[in-house]
């Protein structure tokens, strides 16, 4: 049976502050919302903006993202096992409170029609939009990734219809640092922030790398997605100490789980250390990435944006029990933490 509507204007999605001054046209990149849908927003925005300082005392961790990447094959980017309406209520279900939407799901290439019906989908399950990916030449982090930067409007659009804050984008050579920086000052100019993640044959391949590359867009509108398998397989730390040196850009972090073995099913080319070869193991896997020193180096910098996770769907099987598992095995760790403090 399909949710009702939600009941209530305080249980709306948390809305940007940008779309205030946008209320009165009821129009958001070219797709046009009900005044209920617009009035919910902004009351959501000011009931938020009124718990801010409760919200500073609160665990990051309260507010799990679940990535459309779950209902996708590790290398099939383009297809996915799951309609939105069971993606939504896959995550409302297992306890998550965002959705991170990937291009398999909706993205700058679908209609406006197309993009409203994901929104109220997610209006009606109480969900938000954590971050928007809006190509596949982002998702794949290929050569025309960065192209965004140069036509940045429609990434913003989207970002708007689905009241996302976040827009990833993708950079792979010096010379796109440059369109970088413009794009970050037209996306300030909308209230939404852009972001990049750690990630294998791109500048943010390496620690160092990450850094200068921030350094060098040097514009407080751009900032990271901390993502721990990309560093390892690119030989670097990903442990607390690096989660203190990148602390400054951290907006995001993406989860999900790897073993290195040079036995393994999968290979990925890195720049830094050549082809490697791993197996996809689920979040919960603890012979994998070290999750309980992360969540407690995130909050030790006192982080607080969310937490997707990002583990693709589990091969000849159904994403469910994985969502659900993970979902309870990050909260155990988040208890944890917590009593360690």
């Amino acid at each position: 049976m399909r949710p009702k509507l939600v009941p209530s204007f305080l249980e709306a999605p948390v809305i940007p502050v940008a779309f205030v001054h946008r209320l009165a046209t009821h129009t958001f990149g070219g797709i046009r919302f009900s005044e209920s849908c617009l009035v919910a927003a902004l009351v959501r925005v000011a009931y938020e903006l009124g718990n801010i300082q409760r919200s500073r005392k609160m665990s990051v961790w309260v507010n799990l993202s679940l990535s459309g990447r779950v209902a996708e094959g590790f290398f099939s980017k383009k297809t996915t096992s799951l309609r939105m309406e069971e993606l939504a209520d896959l995550a409302l279900h297992a306890g998550y409170s965002a959705i991170c939407m990937r291009p398999s799901q909706v993205g700058v290439h679908s209609t406006s029609d197309r993009v409203l019906e994901a929104y109220e989908i997610l209006v009606a399950r109480r969900l938000s939009v954590s971050m928007v990916s809006g190509d596949f030449a982002v998702v794949y982090n290929n050569d025309q990734g960065a192209d965004c930067l140069l036509s940045i409007a429609p990434y913003l659009d989207l970002a708007t219809a689905l009241g996302s804050p976040m827009v990833r984008v993708a950079i792979r050579y010096p010379h796109q640092i440059a369109w970088a920086r413009e794009a970050a000052i037209r996306a300030a100019d909308r209230g939404i922030l852009l972001v990049h993640q750690c990630h294998n044959k791109s500048l943010f391949e390496t620690v160092d790398s990450i850094v200068e590359t921030l350094e060098r867009i040097d514009h407080p509108n751009f900032g990271l997605v901390y993502e721990p398998a990309n560093l390892e397989m690119c030989g670097e730390d990903y442990g607390p100490q690096t989660i203190r040196r990148l602390a400054p850009w951290i907006r995001n972090v993406y989860l999900q789980n790897q073993l290195l073995v040079d036995s393994g099913c999968n290979e990925i080319l890195t720049w830094a250390r050549g082809p490697i070869r791993f197996e996809v193991i689920p979040i919960y896997d603890e012979s994998g990435i070290d999750f309980p020193s992360i969540l407690s180096a995130l909050e030790a910098i006192d982080y607080r944006g969310p937490i997707t996770v990002h583990q693709s769907a589990p091969a000849n099987d159904s994403p469910h029990q994985m969502v659900h598992q993970t979902a309870d095995y990050l909260r155990a760790l988040v208890t944890a933490s917590r009593d360690a403090l």
